[in-house]
């Protein structure tokens, strides 16, 4: 009896209004030239790093006795070329990675809008807020499966090149990265599709958002060097202890950004190897011995930049739950 209220409950819940607009959404990106071609430039630029670091490390895989010490698999996604032909694998998937969540989320509300067809859905016994959640979660299973997929690839082209399988450490790291690649994603989901309910035109979302990405990416550094330096006293009256500060009230001002938060996450997991984010001291130099981090240790580490990133994407979310929620509907 209690086995079949269970399965009575779990088709209710597969055909609960949310569920069928979830379903109805990832069809939609998954025919959508917009996603295809996203995901195509994303994997074609991956699988080129992927293929110039699997050159670099294949030669050196082959005279290592113990690549457990190595980390081959982690540094197949951080090392490149000599020559610098082309960046790692973390550097585009931290890119392009906010263009595949702007690119999905920018015309969530306002192309529903735009066609009239938002009056319709909510005209239907369908409550309100399952439209807004049923765009997030829609667009975010998209992304997890293609991420998975995309590490898994990785794991499996790994194999094939250096015909040595990853350690359980080095899987679980990937798979973690892998986590924080769609938790960092879905900041920028949320960002977007909060422009697509303040602006009525798609094209000033899409705008609004890679202003913001643009921004994170590359002026917000500038804006917090300007501000250091100026807070800076000269160069002839600058002391240890002063350095020391200016450093620490840099890395406070940058750790205000997603993407430099991202990015310390980023290596922590990959680089297993000690490496004390932020400023350190002589005295924490001085008998320093870099040795492997174990997993739990690691994550303890990135446990703040990974909350700062989710309350971000859950601020987010939340205004434009609320200001969707308050909208006016009709035309």
């Amino acid at each position: 009896m209690d086995l079949h209220k269970l399965e009575k409950g779990l088709e209710n819940a597969i055909k609960s209004p949310i569920w069928t607009l979830v379903r109805k959404e990832m069809t939609d990106h998954i025919k959508s030239f917009r996603f295809n071609i996203l995901m195509g430039i994303i994997l074609l630029t991956c699988l080129g790093s992927l293929y110039t670091a699997l050159s670099t490390i294949r030669d050196a895989a082959s005279g290592i006795d113990d690549a457990e010490q190595w980390f081959l698999y982690l540094k197949m996604l951080t090392i490149t070329d000599e020559k610098g032909t082309l960046y790692p694998f973390i550097t585009f998937i931290s890119f392009l990675g906010p263009l595949l969540g702007i690119g999905m989320g920018f015309d969530a509300i306002n192309n529903e809008r735009n066609k009239n067809t938002l009056i319709r859905l909510v005209s239907q016994p369908i409550p309100r807020d399952s439209i807004i959640l049923a765009k997030f979660l829609a667009a975010l299973s998209i992304i997890s499966m293609f991420i998975f997929s995309l590490g898994l690839l990785v794991i499996g082209l790994g194999i094939i090149f250096m015909g040595i399988p990853p350690t359980f450490d080095e899987f679980l790291r990937i798979i973690f990265y892998l986590i924080m690649i769609i938790v960092y994603i879905s900041f920028w989901l949320s960002l977007s599709i909060l422009f697509s309910i303040r602006f009525n035109q798609a094209a000033t979302s899409a705008l609004a958002g890679m202003a913001m990405w643009l921004f994170f990416s590359i002026f917000y550094t500038i804006i917090v060097n300007l501000i250091v330096n100026a807070s800076m006293p000269d160069q002839l009256f600058q002391t240890i202890e002063s350095q020391q500060k200016n450093q620490e009230l840099f890395t406070s001002f940058m750790r205000l950004s997603p993407n430099y938060l991202f990015s310390e996450i980023t290596m922590v997991l990959l680089t297993p190897s000690f490496q004390p984010l932020g400023p350190i001291s002589m005295e924490q130099v001085i008998g320093y011995v870099p040795t492997p981090l174990a997993l739990s240790q690691s994550l303890t580490i990135i446990w703040p930049q990974v909350i700062g990133i989710l309350a971000a994407g859950v601020v987010c979310f939340a205004l434009a739950y609320l200001v969707f929620m308050r909208q006016e509907v009709r035309s």
